[in-house]
């Protein structure tokens, strides 16, 4: 299994390089913050792929929800683990050239302690995610599950299906195409994938576990140990809130195309 850390320890930051490299070379009119940003977004989507897949295997393999056992359970959230640490890494490092092409460039001169500070103020909420499911999560599932509950390890591998479709938007926005049809769709499969996969896994968790064990759905909750029901809560909250902030972006994009709409249409002439 230690091979399993070793391999993602070298897998997702020498992506990150690569793409980084690549990306420089053919957009050469890009930024130092644009190729970084992207680069992110291509490691992240790549890492949540892999998860999803490995999700869906553990998942469909796994006919008694306790019990039953993948070995991808631990292997893969040996791989994953470094890629959480590098992907604050990787933020970091998006939100200090962003800050510089701003007009930050005396604060940001170079990498400081004031720097680190403004991203964690910034994005306090991920970085706290990731340190989460690298602090806590990790041990837990390694050491402390007693080989029970690979399926619903492999559901919150899952939740990250929602995650490519996130960096695609992220990335068409890059190339200037916000405002097309694909970027419209796109959206559309973000808040679909968001809403399936992050929120309503977790009543899918309960009612599994309650069609096994001959339990209503409402009453799960009552026959699970609280730190199961408290760690899910924990994994859950963010979900929404991060959900809540998509939602009312896609309503800001539209509001913005509905206006657009309308002066376009004051734009031309009368025909009656």
């Amino acid at each position: 299994m230690f091979s399993a850390l070793v391999c993602g320890a070298v897998v997702f930051p020498g992506l990150f390089y690569t793409f980084r490299k690549i990306l420089k070379r053919t957009f050469t009119h890009w930024s130092d913050a644009d190729v970084v940003s992207v680069s992110e977004r291509l490691v992240s989507a790549i890492h949540a792929s892999l998860a999803t897949a490995a999700g869906v295997t553990v998942v469909t393999s796994c006919t008694d929800t306790m019990t039953d056992s993948h070995w991808l359970v631990n292997g893969f959230v040996l791989f994953g683990a470094p890629y959480m640490a590098h992907d604050i890494y990787a933020m970091y490092l998006s939100h200090y050239h962003n800050q510089r092409v701003r007009g930050h460039s005396r604060s940001y001169s170079s990498h400081s302690l004031q720097t680190v500070k403004a991203f964690l103020m910034k994005d306090w909420m991920l970085v706290l995610h990731h340190l989460t499911l690298l602090l806590i999560f990790m041990p837990i599932t390694l050491f402390l599950r007693r080989g029970l509950g690979d399926f619903f390890v492999g559901c919150l591998f899952i939740t990250e299906f929602s995650t490519p479709f996130v960096s695609i938007g992220k990335i068409l926005i890059q190339l200037g195409l916000d405002d097309t049809r694909l970027h419209r769709i796109n959206g559309i499969i973000v808040l679909l994938s968001f809403f399936t996969c992050r929120i309503l896994i977790f009543p899918f968790m309960y009612w599994m576990y309650g069609r096994q064990f001959g339990i209503p759905l409402y009453r799960v909750a009552f026959h699970l140990p609280l730190q199961c029901n408290v760690g899910n809560l924990a994994i859950l909250a963010p979900q929404i809130y991060w959900f809540i902030l998509l939602l009312r972006k896609a309503n800001r994009l539209y509001l913005r195309q509905k206006r657009g709409q309308g002066d376009g249409n004051k734009d031309k002439p009368r025909t009656d």
